[in-house]
């Protein structure tokens, strides 16, 4: 026998119909599903065993057992692009050394971080890009090259570089393509990882690649928005703020006198979190926590270069 629901009373009916100050009726609350549980992968790392999530990379496997491996295009916010070749790690039974940056973990993965196979290659990258791309503004370079010995100079003075004039034509950012090592990480952040702009792209082949904006227009003619988000990813000062690259050729740019403080951004209530550097009691530049969960490294323009409000002195002190 087909049983028959009870008809809703009037009085629930009318609690249910839409009205002017609740136009859309009321419904359950959406809920997130519940993240899939990943297997656990086994695999060893120089001699360590070590299990991860089903998914993970060697890199990140690596550095769950403290094993520091080198890295200069890969960053946790983007989308591994395997260009920099300075992460490659030897793995048992594969004929090449294989990037630890996007590379899957497998089960019963042997990986070896710090072979004589792997140092050499890493020294080899390292005395290439060293000797053709200017890293004298690269932070983690100089580290890299006296971990590993790299002497770019035996290439001699004549080597080929990708020198270039630098590209100054707007007041917030420069572009010095002599210190580009093409590691994409630009292109990705205003691509579809973060910005959605697509104002760059790598244009030409070998030596003649670099990156460009469409037909290689000036900065202010591209789709360009000056999120400024390429800079914040940028790992050697090709992309830099107009700020410090005019106190750098005035000599009075000094890391050590400067001082950082994390603060929320003022402009909207998005909640961007900003790291202001100071120095002399002024603001030189402005970043964004890459750990951080609204931003994630990425800011607008008002967040990453509308701060010079705060030193505008009033106009009784000017006079």
């Amino acid at each position: 026998m087909k049983q028959t629901m009870p008809a809703p009373s009037q009085a629930a009916e009318q609690e249910l119909a839409p009205t002017p100050l609740q136009p859309i009726p009321p419904g359950p609350v959406p809920q997130a599903p519940p993240p899939r549980e990943r297997r656990m992968i086994g695999i060893t790392i120089d001699g360590q065993p070590v299990s991860v999530p089903e998914g993970s990379t060697i890199l990140e496997a690596a550095r769950k057992i403290g094993i520091d491996t080198p890295t200069l295009c890969f960053l946790e916010s983007l989308t591994p692009v395997n260009v920099c070749r300075v992460c490659v790690v030897e793995m048992e039974g594969s004929r090449t050394l294989v990037p630890a940056c996007s590379r899957k973990v497998e089960p019963k993965m042997a990986i070896k971080t710090d072979s004589e196979r792997v140092r050499l290659s890493r020294k080899m990258v390292l005395e290439f890009l060293a000797s053709s791309v200017d890293v004298s503004t690269a932070p983690q370079f100089a580290g890299y090259m006296e971990r590993y010995d790299a002497k770019p100079e035996r290439f001699g003075r004549n080597a080929d570089t990708v020198e270039q004039p630098i590209k100054i034509d707007n007041d917030l950012y420069v572009r010095d393509y002599s210190k580009c090592i093409l590691c994409y990480k630009c292109v990705e952040a205003c691509g579809v990882d973060a910005q959605n702009t697509f104002a760059i792209a790598v244009s030409g082949r070998g030596f003649s690649a670099s990156i460009a904006t469409e037909f290689q227009v000036p900065l202010p003619d591209s789709a360009c928005v000056y999120c400024g988000n390429c800079i914040g990813v940028c790992p050697t000062g090709a992309l830099m703020f107009k700020s410090e690259y005019d106190m750098r050729h005035a000599g009075t740019w000094d890391e050590s006198r400067q001082q950082q403080t994390t603060t929320i951004c003022p402009y909207c209530g998005v909640g961007c979190n900003l790291t202001v550097h100071e120095q002399d009691g002024e603001i030189v530049k402005v970043t964004s926590p890459l750990d951080h969960s609204v931003t994630h490294g990425n800011l607008c323009i008002k967040g990453r270069f509308g701060w010079q409000f705060v030193q505008i002195e009033p106009a009784e002190k000017q006079e």
